[in-house]
């Protein structure tokens, strides 16, 4: 079990459940809120590396599916605890959180994997029929749930917008699901053999893989509970700093992706850029497809305000990275250059969410 489950992974998890559970009886006490917070970004990272033993156990394009669940499983509970806890003030929360994340995939992610990946290989390439799927999909996603309600009065869907949005997110996002993993699983798949040894080795044992789920399963838990005592102390540090409220936003989504952006690079590294698509482009419509039915389901039930609709500076940049990616990823070969022109897009994100 070492190869796959090293002895920190096993003890991480009940590690942060114990530090959950001490913070739950002792109350918001400064070395607890700190102790809290790294907490909470080690138990987002194990539970990454867990989902990643279940991915390799289940075999492409099923293993990016699995990663991509559990880094929406994160998000859409970070979001969730912080929004029962923070009351009228976290409205815009999820919107924040799922453009963030749609930004910082299409261009951080994206953008790091075809540099780096170009700088070392030159050039590589994908499937262009199932990333521009994907791709497409995403673009309607982003439409219905963060393009058109800034039309709207005040940004605002009601019960009936809401609905629509949920169910329809979740219908595109399954039926990306069955053309990944069913009808047309091989547009997913690596465009030649890898010789890498990463690629041949022997994937993680039946016992692994399901301790690594029984793990996985612990990790959520604990986020869902750190985040929710964490969150008045994070609240209270955004106003001590006068930042803008959507820098909350980019941090959930900076956190809950990290690790995945981590992987994506390796596999480009790797020279399987192909993988490194299917991590993105399935997290993209992942954050939307299953994380915007869960919140909708949960502001309709405990009545929670909920503003979903862009500003015109993130309408714009949305727009762009959209029209960036559709050139970049058009064609199913990428090298640097495309790699530099998405970073470029990602620092401008990154940019006017500080200053906006």
């Amino acid at each position: 079990m070492k190869k796959f489950i090293p002895h920190w992974t096993l003890l991480v998890p009940v590690l942060t459940f114990g530090v959950l559970i001490t913070a739950l009886l002792l109350g918001a006490q400064l070395w607890l809120v700190l102790l809290c917070s790294a907490s909470l970004a080690g138990a987002v990272f194990v539970s990454v590396h867990h989902a990643e033993i279940v991915a390799l156990r289940v075999g492409e394009p099923f293993g990016t599916l699995v990663l991509a669940l559990a880094i929406t499983a994160i998000e859409a509970a970070l979001i969730l605890s912080m929004m029962m806890a923070g009351g009228p003030e976290m409205a815009t929360l999820p919107r924040d959180s799922l453009y963030s994340a749609v930004m910082i995939i299409c261009t951080g992610v994206v953008g790091l994997c075809l540099l780096l990946g170009g700088l070392k290989h030159t050039e590589q390439t994908f499937r262009v029929e199932g990333a521009g799927a994907g791709l497409a999909a995403l673009i309607v996603m982003a439409a219905i749930a963060l393009v058109l309600p800034a039309f709207i009065t005040d940004s605002y869907y009601y019960t009936k917008h809401l609905i629509f949005v949920a169910v329809a997110s979740a219908a595109l996002w399954a039926i990306f699901v069955f053309v990944q993993t069913i009808s047309h699983r091989d547009y997913f798949l690596p465009v030649k053999n890898v010789s890498d040894c990463e690629s041949h080795a022997s994937p993680p044992t039946k016992k692994q893989a399901w301790t690594s789920f029984g793990l996985l399963l612990l990790s959520l838990v604990t986020v869902v509970g750190l985040a929710k005592v964490l969150s008045p102390s994070i609240e209270q540090a955004l106003i001590a700093a006068s930042a803008p409220k959507t820098v909350l936003g980019v941090a959930i989504a900076a956190l809950v992706l990290l690790p995945e952006t981590w992987a994506a690079i390796r596999a480009a590294r790797a020279d399987r850029l192909q993988t490194s698509m299917n991590l993105a482009i399935g997290s993209a419509l992942a954050c939307i497809g299953l994380t915007v039915p869960v919140v909708v389901v949960a502001a309709i039930i405990f009545d929670l305000p909920l503003t979903l609709g862009l500003q015109s500076r993130e309408l714009v940049l949305l727009a762009v990275t959209f029209l960036v990616s559709a050139v970049t990823l058009g064609t199913g070969r990428t090298y640097l250059m495309q790699g530099a022109v998405h970073l470029v897009l990602f620092a401008a994100f990154l940019f006017l969410a500080f200053v906006p």
